[in-house]
């Protein structure tokens, strides 16, 4: 896994973002990856190269990386390889992300019990979309505003670009498995 390096300036507008309230923080990361996936250097030097890199490569992975020190902010280049997807997760803070090559699809699950019991949880599909370069960017909310899958279907590699928040707590996120009603907390690595 690679860094990712940025300018100051935008590691500045990183740490800004990180602390406005989550409406605020979600449209300024739709912008900032906006501008991002525009930017003719960073997709020359950080996305390009990597739908060669990832020939053969049977699982997601992260390819590069930058991450505030403090924990304020993460900024996450992903690979998806056909046929590759994530387990359904949620995350421990509010995120934006959009795809630079080929497509993706996004699942997005509404929990239906009340979370009252530990380990336990009912999930429903509540909606799919595929997106790619064009459509834009897509934001998540913590915890169960945010319960997701996201993978690649289709016959070619993928590469998306992620930035997420603060974390709200110790764990990462949860995982969930609907066909045993389950659900764990991630810890942080």
């Amino acid at each position: 896994m690679v860094s990712v390096s940025l300018a100051a300036a935008e590691l500045g507008e990183l740490g800004i973002l990180s602390e406005l309230p989550t409406d605020l923080a979600l449209r300024g990361a739709f912008a900032f990856l906006t501008r991002l996936s525009r930017a003719r250097a960073f997709l020359e030097e950080y996305i390009l190269p990597l739908q060669e890199e990832a020939a053969g490569a049977e699982e997601w992975y992260l390819a590069h990386s930058c991450e505030d020190e403090d924990g304020a902010y993460s900024l996450q280049v992903f690979v998806w390889p056909p046929g590759s997807s994530t387990q359904i997760h949620d995350h421990s803070s509010w995120g934006a992300w959009c795809c630079e090559v080929g497509s993706v699809l996004e699942e997005r699950y509404e929990r239906l019990d009340d979370g009252s019991r530990l380990e336990h949880a009912r999930l429903k599909k509540a909606w799919q979309l595929r997106w790619s370069a064009e459509e834009g960017a897509s934001t998540v909310l913590p915890g169960a505003g945010g319960i997701h899958r996201v993978g690649n279907p289709g016959a070619e590699t993928a590469v998306s670009v992620h930035l997420y928040g603060p974390r709200l707590g110790e764990i990462d996120g949860h995982d969930y498995d609907p066909s045993r009603d389950y659900v764990c907390g991630r810890v942080v690595a």
